[in-house]
């Protein structure tokens, strides 16, 4: 059997791995090893440089530090390529023929880890995905550069059963499999990219942004899973039947699911509901803070957060406060005493409530007589804010307290309700209680 030369990229047979520890011992190594060093120190000046303003959040690329990104280990993998290309007519190259297995692997190591845990933040089930791919990527490096991963392939191309008409082997499931893993975990990574980028620094269109995001992370998990069931193996046509299928299944049974669907993308487009605003839907006030294609998040000024599908927002009145203006209307009522100038207490209270730091100049607050009432004059007091998800309750509170401060100023009373009690004379003379029978009561049946 031949024996290639050192600088081939295929897995190392017996013969080549004695050859490369022969070479491992010759002087030229320390020259690999510094040139390899400086391809590793090339790597993470050019990160940190390119990572600049980025240095305080973290990324999918550069992480929190330097080196435990994607970018690194790809940058490094790269350069060592370069490298190795350079010094190919030089001399061996036992060190990058080690080196670039290694590299290979901790970039696969970095991309699944850093995009899964983007992906699923919160997920438990990261870490283990974690340790898994690290093992396996270490164990296929250290198989491919002990020569053993060709009598791995070739006993799994040995495993094989029939699917219908074809034949299919254990390795080409494996392979399939890694590739497609590999694709829809770079499918989440460019979807996860680019929706970081539409949102960021959005203001007034950030529905607009949102939508284009959920488009494009639906058009590309769909294109990755074609790609991904097109590595496993499985033809493509098939799905005509897997579609109509689909198509049956929602038309039927997932009727609701698709009307949310529709209707999420429906109210982005129409900007009637943006993030931001101040609802009211089923009697529950919040602000929406998160806008989705199944449903939209509410979260009112107690913290308390509401779930409503998009289908309720399409079909049922919803009240918008800040849709064509932010600033809201607030009245609060208080009671005088009849006889009271109110020529003189209805200006001193209208400049107290203007003095409140929420309360806005324009429109300037008011205060009317509303009502004449039972037990004194009603007087209304209407005022505007422009920050109603800051709270309603607060603002309401500053000026009943400057109401209250000002009506003890001015010695103006507060009525309340009055009620006269009147006491009626005893009877005289008393009269006097029944007596009771003297003796026991007899009771006579009828005769029959």
């Amino acid at each position: 059997m031949a024996v290639s030369t050192p600088h081939a990229t295929h897995p190392l047979s017996a013969d080549e791995l004695a050859q490369l520890l022969t070479q491992l011992q010759q002087p030229t190594v320390l020259a690999e090893v510094a040139a390899l060093a400086a391809c590793l120190g090339l790597a993470w000046l050019l990160v940190r440089l390119w990572r600049g303003a980025h240095s305080d959040a973290p990324s999918i690329w550069f992480g929190r530090k330097v080196f435990d990104g994607i970018l690194f280990p790809l940058v490094a993998l790269m350069l060592a390529l370069a490298a190795r290309r350079a010094l190919l007519d030089v001399i061996p190259l036992p060190v990058f023929r080690l080196a670039i297995p290694v590299l290979s692997s901790l970039a696969v190591i970095r991309l699944t880890v850093k995009v899964l845990g983007a992906a699923f933040p919160n997920s438990t089930t990261v870490r283990v995905v974690e340790r898994t791919v690290s093992w396996l990527a270490w164990l296929a490096t250290v198989l491919w550069v002990t020569g053993v991963m060709p009598l791995v392939l070739d006993e799994l191309d040995q495993v094989t059963w029939k699917i219908g008409s074809g034949e299919v082997s254990l390795r080409k499931v494996i392979e399939g499999s890694l590739s497609a893993i590999l694709v829809m975990i770079l499918s989440l990574s460019i979807s996860s990219a680019i929706e970081s980028r539409l949102l960021k620094g959005a203001t007034d269109n950030l529905s607009m942004r949102k939508m284009a995001a959920n488009v494009l992370r639906a058009l590309l998990l769909a294109v990755g899973l074609m790609l991904a069931l097109s590595a496993v193996g499985i033809d493509l046509t098939a799905l005509s039947v897997l579609g109509g299928a689909v198509g049956v299944g929602l038309g039927f049974g997932l009727q609701k699911l698709a009307a949310n669907y529709v209707s999420g993308f429906v109210i982005l487009a129409e900007r009637s509901l943006r993030i931001g605003d101040l609802v009211r839907v089923d009697n529950f006030e919040g602000v929406i803070t998160d806008i989705n294609t199944r449903f939209t998040v509410l979260r009112s000024a107690s913290g308390r957060e509401s779930i409503v599908p998009n289908e309720v927002l399409i079909t049922q009145r919803v009240e918008n406060a800040s849709l064509a203006d932010r600033r809201v209307l607030l009245t609060t009522v208080v009671q005088v005493a009849y006889g009271t100038d109110l020529n003189a207490v209805m200006p001193e209270l209208q400049s107290a409530v203007a003095a409140i730091p929420r309360v806005l100049d324009d429109p300037a607050p008011s205060v009317l007589l509303s009502n004449f009432a039972a037990d004194g004059l009603e007087l209304t007091v209407a005022f505007w804010i422009a920050d109603p998800e800051a709270g309603q309750l607060g603002a309401r509170s500053a000026v009943n307290l400057a109401v209250l401060d000002t009506l003890n100023r001015l010695g103006v009373d507060i009525p309340f309700p009055q009620r006269v009690v009147r006491h009626l004379p005893p009877v005289w003379p008393p009269v006097p209680p029944l007596a009771p029978p003297a003796g026991p009561l007899e009771v006579s049946s009828p005769t029959p």
